[in-house]
């Protein structure tokens, strides 16, 4: 029982450390598919329905909503992690008002 424990620990950091390399459209489509397949499967669950049914077509919508977000992020500035691409922030923000 501990061999099978020991497993699935590596095997998790194996998957999560498989991430360091991707590009930010990568990890934005593929953390869209993942969240997707797994709300899909959780709702299909629920519902009394077909899990695997679920899990594929919310991946397959994930990935879309993915590819959806990385392309608002590029057009809106977000893809350098701040909104305007200034650092520091203008002076309005961090000094007090002049009244």
């Amino acid at each position: 029982m501990i061999s099978r424990k020991i497993i699935v620990a590596l095997a998790l950091v194996f998957m999560l450390a498989g991430c360091a390399g991707m590009t930010r459209s990568e990890q934005n489509v593929l953390g869209g598919g993942a969240v997707g397949a797994g709300l899909g499967a959780a709702i299909g669950a629920a519902a009394g329905g077909n899990p695997a049914m679920g899990a594929a077509i919310g991946g397959a919508a994930g990935l879309v909503g993915g590819a959806l977000k990385d392309s608002w992020e590029r057009n809106n500035g977000y893809y350098d992690g701040y909104y305007d691409r200034s650092y520091p922030p203008p002076r309005r923000y961090y000094e007090p008002a002049p009244y």
